[in-house]
């Protein structure tokens, strides 16, 4: 099978498009035709290596010292299950998937052995793969921190970075959960972070969105940028703050893919997608991402990118 490896920690540049052998799946596991990937902020630290001081020798334990570990990176892919293990129930060949990797990574190959217990559910009806497969990493980090903020109907929210990968998923679902949201975004993306549900959406280089004078129940930093001295200003006096700088990876659950699927076949909820890649071109792909100014989600198309 083909899929791109990531050689050693550096540039876009240690990525290449290698023949590998085409895994077999385990007893409990089923073998995914890989249709499409992302390309995250996540897989940009992973291939750079970006840690905290205080993270880094445990981090490089972890994922490897001198090159990762796990040569294969991407942690979210949607694809049809062609062979199960002796041991599978819940799914058979034929079906539909769209699920979370994480640190075994992988998900930039044609094919993926996946564990009948781990991150996968059927994806929703209504959806391509790419859609499915952009749906996962922003859609549960979002939900993650928005449950940990103990988000509750009628609540003010203010999502810092709406236009991003955490943050478009951010403000859907503070929606669903019945809250009045507020964006932050740059000019460029004003117009379509307001078709997005947004009660406002506040330009950061034009205006420091603390200094309007409104109060919110919460304030969610999706991409990690806003600076604590401004944090105070903005929050209710028992206001919640959570950010995605430093928290690590966030705690996934089974609900958590099948809640999104369930909205997104509602159309209560969608993937943002700002480019689609394919699997040849990976390279060009984090080289996009690692500007941080991408829409959403830059999507990696897999088995239709191949010259096969």
């Amino acid at each position: 099978m083909k899929a791109i490896v990531c050689t050693k920690y550096g540039s876009p540049e240690t990525l290449h498009l290698i023949d590998m052998e085409k895994p077999a799946p385990k007893r409990k596991e089923l073998l995914v035709k890989v249709h499409a990937s992302t390309v995250t902020a996540g897989d940009i630290r992973v291939r750079t290596f970006k840690s905290p001081a205080l993270l880094w020798l445990p981090m490089r334990l972890v994922l490897g010292l001198s090159k990762p570990r796990k040569p294969v990176l991407g942690v979210e892919l949607a694809g049809e299950v062609v062979a199960v293990g002796s041991e599978v129930a819940r799914f058979k060949q034929g079906d539909p998937v769209f699920a979370l990797t994480g640190m075994r990574f992988g998900a930039h190959a044609e094919y993926a052995c996946l564990s009948e217990d781990g991150m996968v559910s059927i994806k929703p009806a209504n959806t391509t793969y790419e859609e499915a497969a952009a749906a996962l990493y922003g859609g549960t980090t979002a939900l993650y921190f928005l449950r940990k903020a103990n988000i509750q109907k009628g609540q003010k929210v203010l999502i810092y970075g709406a236009s991003g990968t955490v943050g478009t998923f951010a403000l859907q679902l503070a929606r669903h959960f019945g809250a009045e949201v507020d964006g932050v975004c740059s000019t460029a993306n004003l117009e379509w972070v307001k078709s997005l549900g947004a009660s406002q959406v506040i330009d950061y280089t034009a205006e420091d969105c603390t200094q309007r004078g409104g109060q919110y129940d919460i304030i969610f930093d999706a991409v990690g940028k806003l600076p604590k001295s401004s944090r105070k200003k903005a929050l209710k006096p028992h206001g919640s703050f959570v950010t995605v700088d430093g928290q690590g990876i966030a705690k996934v659950r089974i609900q958590d893919l099948q809640l999104l699927k369930e909205l997104m076949e509602s159309g209560n909820i969608k993937s943002v997608i700002d480019r689609y890649y394919p699997l040849e071109q990976m390279a060009e792909a984090h080289r996009y991402v690692e500007q941080g100014h991408k829409k959403g989600n830059v999507v990696i198309r897999v088995s239709q990118g191949l010259n096969q």
